[in-house]
């Protein structure tokens, strides 16, 4: 479990269109309250999600091989094969031109709201639910578990903590790399969306039909 929160996580985090847009807020006039409000709803919809399935298992990971640990092993493996297919997809369809989003003009005027609704928004809900499966074989009752959990939630948001963090610490430096970091990614976005999209379905349909078939 902990391997699979491991790449899951990282592969959100590191998602270049999220992070595109965090940038961009930080570099309005509020930038720094619009990043929080975005960076505490992202972690928020995570901390959600794993709550939810915690309620359902009671804490308890289901029976190997047993109806509901089929069904979550099940959903990550259709996860997977998403992913790759989705990335397959990217990595063929002819490339385009990728200009601002229409949002981004009016960022400055963004409200606190709007920065906490478009992370929920901007959330790779395919990769929250591969989480969300993973952590179905939590056990509460060991401190391992937890803080497997607890790591997860903060490795997906750790590229969101680090913005911050700059941005707070040192604004004029932080605006400078932090845009130039946005140009970049802007530049590669397709390669960053194909590469992270392969890799964590290639780890998850693998992983997922190894544990159904051990």
């Amino acid at each position: 479990m902990v391997l699979d929160l491991v790449v899951i996580g990282t592969a959100i985090t590191l998602g270049p269109l999220h992070n595109s847009a965090f940038i961009l807020l930080l570099s309005s006039r509020r930038g720094v309250r619009q990043g929080l409000a975005f960076l505490l709803s992202w972690l928020a919809n995570l901390i959600t999600v794993i709550a939810v399935v915690v309620l359902l298992t009671s804490g308890q990971p289901p029976a190997r091989h047993s109806a509901p640990s089929t069904a979550a092993t099940a959903a990550k493996l259709a996860i997977g094969l998403a992913l790759v297919l989705y990335g397959t997809y990217r990595r063929r369809r002819p490339p385009r031109p990728h200009g601002p989003p229409r949002w981004a003009a009016r960022i400055d005027n963004a409200s606190p709201v709007t920065a906490a609704g478009l992370a929920w928004l901007l959330q790779p809900w395919g990769l929250v639910g591969a989480g969300a499966a993973t952590a179905v074989d939590a056990n509460l009752s060991t401190l391992a578990d937890w803080l497997a959990l607890t790591g997860y939630c903060l490795l997906a948001t750790l590229s969101l903590i680090v913005m911050e963090t700059y941005t707070v610490w040192a604004p004029t430096a932080a605006n400078a790399r932090l845009n130039a970091l946005r140009n970049w990614v802007g530049q590669h976005q397709e390669q960053l969306i194909v590469t992270l999209a392969l890799i964590a379905g290639l780890w998850l349909t693998a992983r997922s039909i190894y544990e159904l078939v051990a």
